[in-house]
């Protein structure tokens, strides 16, 4: 064999290797999460209402292939962007007794897998991080949407114990439950890869 055939050889073994990853890219569904048609919000039971909103947050959902199960969910959310509609409720939920946003800044949720409960219905359990605090807790997704079209809505839910996480104080005049309720609403988009594939 010539130097010039086993160096042409080479080189396409290398452009090969060095295509593999392209390849796996291609085979992957790419979807982003809309923020400006998206929300976060919350609820909690009170004498007065509190349920608000989180004006400034992240999410991604990332897949290592086709099958729905292989998706990553990441929520960043900027705890001093609450907006209750009241300036003290506000101030009191950024402040040490609640989020403690000059210290812990970031309320997170990574998630570990996606379970597949029902034709459009996901339990997505990980680690939801408050105040410095993690625990493992559970949110519960439905899907809708046209199967296949690449874009759709994906609703889900979360509850947990405010004190699990430190938050044993409560609002003056305000008498408020330790259940907290948590609805994220995600508008998400294919932009590359195959359609994801769900248990019928």
């Amino acid at each position: 064999m010539s130097k010039k055939l086993a160096l042409s050889r080479v080189t396409l073994a290398v452009l090969f290797l060095l295509a593999l990853p392209l390849l796996g890219q291609e085979e992957t569904p790419v979807f982003v999460v809309t923020p400006e048609v998206s929300k976060i919000t919350f609820y909690v039971k009170a004498s007065v209402a509190l349920e608000g909103t989180f004006e400034k947050w992240d999410s991604t959902l990332t897949f290592t292939s086709p099958d729905v199960t292989t998706g990553v969910l990441d929520i960043k959310i900027q705890a001093n962007s609450v907006n209750t509609g009241s300036g003290m409720k506000d101030g009191k939920l950024k402040s040490k007794d609640f989020f403690d946003v000059e210290q812990d800044p970031l309320i997170t949720f990574h998630s570990d897998k996606i379970v597949q409960t029902g034709p459009t219905t996901f339990d997505i359990p990980g680690t939801f991080t408050i105040r410095g605090v993690s625990k493992p807790e559970t949110l519960t997704f439905t899907v809708t949407g046209t199967r296949g079209s690449g874009s759709g809505d994906v609703k889900g839910t979360m509850a947990f114990d405010r004190k699990d996480y430190g938050m044993n104080k409560g609002i003056p005049f305000v008498k408020i439950a330790d259940r907290v309720e948590v609805t994220v609403d995600l508008k998400v988009k294919r932009v590359s890869g195959p359609a994801l594939v769900f248990k019928q």
